[in-house]
């Protein structure tokens, strides 16, 4: 198994980037910094560890169903820290 989520793009146009992220437990999406204001919407309850730049991160649990809005500029690694497979979709605002 890989290390890396695997992620499908769904749409692309000149207004918005839709992908779908799956993770299975301890995948990644490698450090990347979010070029625009994004929305995430959990698909299964999402346990992730943020590695956060400065060698800090941060767990956080998203509900199956709930979402959430971040500016353009965060930089992280997301994590599926919990035991079972997890998926979201990110809806990048250009």
């Amino acid at each position: 198994m890989s290390d890396k989520c695997s992620s499908t793009a769904m749409l692309d146009d000149d207004r918005v980037r839709v992908t779908r992220f799956d993770f299975e437990p301890g995948q990644e999406t490698g450090w990347h910094r979010h070029e625009y204001d994004y929305v995430i919407t959990a698909l299964t309850d999402c346990h992730m560890r943020l590695e956060l730049p400065g060698g800090e991160w941060q767990d956080v649990t998203v509900r199956a169903g709930d979402a959430y809005r971040r500016s353009e500029g965060v930089e992280h690694n997301v994590i599926n820290a919990g035991t079972a497979a997890m998926a979201f979709v990110e809806i990048e605002l250009k």
